[in-house]
């Protein structure tokens, strides 16, 4: 699987059935060069104020299975959200 696939999928908390938003990066440790987690623009603030977007830092771990239209996560709990500049 592509970067480019995992992007096109919507990210659904498992809990309620709701979009979190679609994944924008991937964060991979350098040592053994596995994916750890995954970054998620959140939905609906895409370009929000002074050009800064949210970010959800999703652990690998929190994924709970990877479909052919969405990846289904536990609660993000333990991830942590982040504001980026626009580039």
């Amino acid at each position: 699987m592509t970067l480019t696939e995992l992007q096109m999928k919507d990210i659904i908390l498992m809990e309620n059935g709701k979009k979190v938003g679609n994944v924008s990066d991937l964060e991979i440790n350098e040592h053994n060069g596995h994916i750890s987690a995954i970054i998620v623009t959140l939905r609906g603030r895409m370009m929000g104020l002074f050009g800064k977007e949210e970010e959800l830092v999703v652990p690998w771990n929190q994924i709970i299975t990877i479909g052919t239209d969405v990846i289904l996560i536990k609660s993000p709990e333990q991830a942590s959200v982040t504001e980026e500049a626009s580039k």
